[in-house]
Formats: C-alpha cells, structure tokens, sequence
C-alpha cells in the first residue's frame, strides 16, 4: 500500500470545523486505500499564546520549562484531530513526540533530530488506524522534553516520512504551492508543477516562507520527495520537490526570492593587510551576529573599503561593534543602510545556460535600479538594490525571463 506523511500546519487547524475538515481529507486517502501518518501543530496562535503567559511570570524563563510548555499546543492538536477521525469512523491514534522517542539533542528550543523509534507506528498502520504524531518536538537521552524552533513541524513530517520510507511527504500550508515568485508582489506569479531540492533551499535561505529550511535540508540528504499543498482547496497537484531530473536542466530559472529584512555596513579606509577581514568579522560574530553577503574594495592608497549585510533587527548591534572597533582598525569612517532589500534568481537551470547575469542587470537597469552589491553560487545571483525599487525589481525581472509563460518549468 502506498504510504504518505501529511502536516498541516496551525491556520490549517485554527479552529475545530478545520481540524474536522483535516479529518474529512485524511479519511478520503484511507478510503482510496493509502496509509496515512498525519504530524500537526499547534493551532494558529496558541504556541505565542504560552509564550506570552511565561512572560508574563519571567524575564528570562528555563529554556527546559519552556519546551515543556509550548509542547502542549500540539498534544491539544492531536487529540483533537483523533476525535474528529472517531467520529467518521476512522480508526486513529495519537503520538507525542516523546511517545514515538522522536530522539533529538538537547539543545532546547532547536534541538535537531537525532533518531525516531518508529515500531510503535508502524504496528499501527499494520492495524489500518491513522496515526496522528505531534510536531515540533522530541525528546532527549535524559528524557527531557524538546523543541524543534519556529516551524519544527515540517522538519518532524518530513523526518517520519525518512524514517518509514513513505511514499511521499505531504505539506498543506495556506498557499496551493511553491510560485515563481511572492503573487502580492507580482500577480502574474506561476505556481511551479515542481522544483528540486537545490533550487527550493535557495528559494527557501533567500526569503521564501512556504518551507522551513531545516525540513528542505533533511528532505534532500534521505531523497524524500516533498508536496506542498494547500489544506482549504480540494483537488490540485502542488508542487513537488525531487532531485533534479534531466528535464529540469531546460528551466534556467526556478523562481525570484527577495527578502526584506536587510541591512548593510561598510566601514571604509581600513589599511590593506592580511587578518583585516577577520578583526573586522570576528567581533561582528562573537556578538552571534550572521553576516550574509559581502564585499571588499581595495583602493590605490593601500586601504580597502569592506562592506556585508546582516539582518536588519541585528544593524543596530552591528554599527555599534563598527564604530567601537574603528579606531583600533585605523578606519576612516563606518557608515551603513538599513533601507536595502535583496533580489535573488534562482535555478539549476544557470549550470548550463551563459548570460544569465547580464540579462538580470540589463532588466534592472533599464528600470532605473542600482545595484549595491553582487553575490552569486552555482543556482544563485542576488543584488542588492534601495528598497523601494523591490517590487519594481520584482516584475522587471519576472517580465524579462519569462517566469509567467507557461512553457518555463
């Protein structure tokens, strides 16, 4: 029998009539003969719900107590949703992720997949029940509670799924797939039939909401094919995410990412000498700032300009390192921007097709849009330009390599 592990996430379980219907889908696939291993989260709200009560009892609450706490919102989930299936007449049974002994590691509020104890799963589908597993969390080798992060539940289906060689992962989200590009940006956006696991990381690291990145990662490394779908619209095929295939090498471009929250430093005239990049990154890392693109532009007088990007709620932190670190770098000056915005192109297409580069700047620039700063890899270019050029940048580049046309896959 074919065997699939569906999530949904917490709008897909929001409310009992959602949960009722997650239960009328599920029945319809073990109706047609499928096993079903369904993971959920916690419903829409409730995991900043507990938050919010820890808050409101300590600044700097246990790392431990708080796993335990937030791991709640998904037993309710569970147990709610193995009721809705009872009352169908489908036979289920609910799981926590200590009663799998999804095993992890300890590092609480992120803690990473280290085993999953399955038997337990499996002699249930051997029984023909639903078996109903909740995500975003595992257990320790102490047999401590612990949590996976914001959007643990996609990395916790698509672990299940590894574990027991399912057919297929199934994640039901509020969109019907994964598009060219963000459809509130650029409504001629085209939902894309499929998308490899490369390209979908890109996608993902880039800005793209629609999948966690730990969940790609793992998705990629056991070659569990993923479907993204939507769980209020009956019907549709999704997106499917596999291992590139020779037909994808026709597609130079899967999809346009962007992200918003960037921001960018330059701290200029630093004298040109070996470990220049290290004093300036080091203090930026140690204060466990990420530093994503950067640039380094050495000049006649034997300085060097170094500029990089980092996420725009740590710039404020960052400027303040520059400017401490300044005068002992010898530094003419630290400037920054925290009004920048990254463009990405996306493709495995770009292994194999020449001009991709030129022709993003050509589109750019016939718009009238500067470009900050350049950073490529082998499926990837990214720019960065002003932000109030992202949405024009956005339908240029979109327009220029045709993503709208339905020939391009």
């Amino acid at each position: 029998m074919t065997l699939i592990v569906q999530k949904y996430g917490g709008t897909s379980v929001g409310t009992v009539e959602r949960i009722q219907n997650v239960a009328a889908r599920v029945k319809k696939h073990r109706d047609r003969g499928e096993d079903v291993v369904v993971v959920v989260s916690a419903m829409s709200g409730e995991t900043n719900r507990l938050i919010g009560l820890a808050g409101e009892i300590s600044g700097t609450p246990s790392a431990r107590e708080m796993d335990v706490l937030v791991s709640t919102g998904e037993q309710v989930t569970i147990a709610l949703l193995c009721l809705a299936l009872h009352e169908i007449g489908c036979d289920a049974r609910s799981y926590t992720g200590a009663q799998v002994h999804i095993l992890t590691d300890s590092a609480h509020s992120k803690a990473r997949i280290m085993d999953i104890d399955h038997a337990r799963v499996c002699a249930d589908i051997k029984a023909g029940r639903v078996v109903v597993v909740a995500g975003f969390q595992g257990v320790d080798e102490k047999g401590d509670i612990t949590t996976l992060g914001r959007g643990g539940s996609d990395t916790t289906a698509v672990a299940m799924a590894a574990a027991l060689k399912a057919d297929e992962c199934q994640i039901f989200t509020d969109v019907d797939g994964v598009y060219t590009t963000d459809p509130r940006v650029e409504p001629k956006a085209r939902k894309l039939d499929r998308i490899t696991f490369e390209e979908m990381l890109e996608m993902a690291s880039l800005g793209s909401k629609v999948l966690q990145i730990r969940s790609v990662e793992f998705a990629g490394k056991y070659n569990v094919p993923l479907r993204v779908l939507s769980s209020f619209e009956e019907g549709g095929e999704g997106t499917l995410i596999t291992l590139e295939e020779d037909g994808v090498e026709a597609a130079k471009i899967a999809g346009i990412a962007f992200n918003r929250d960037e921001a960018k430093l330059t701290i200029r005239g630093v004298p040109d000498q070996p470990g220049v990049a290290y004093k300036i990154l080091g203090p930026i890392g140690e204060a466990n700032v990420e530093v994503d693109m950067i640039v380094q532009n050495i000049a006649n007088d034997g300085t060097t300009d170094f500029t990089f990007t980092v996420n725009r709620t740590d710039y404020a932190k960052a400027m303040g390192i520059l400017q401490k670190e300044s005068a002992e770098l010898g530094a003419r000056e630290v400037v920054g921007d925290d009004k920048i915005v990254k463009i990405s192109l996306v493709g495995v297409g770009m292994r194999s097709h020449a001009g991709i580069a030129s022709k993003m700047f050509e589109a750019l620039s016939k718009e009238g849009i500067n470009i900050q700063m350049i950073s490529t890899s082998e499926i990837k270019i990214s720019v960065v330009v002003d932000q109030k050029y992202l949405e024009l940048g956005v339908r240029s580049l979109h327009e220029a390599f045709d993503l709208a046309e339905e020939s391009v896959t």
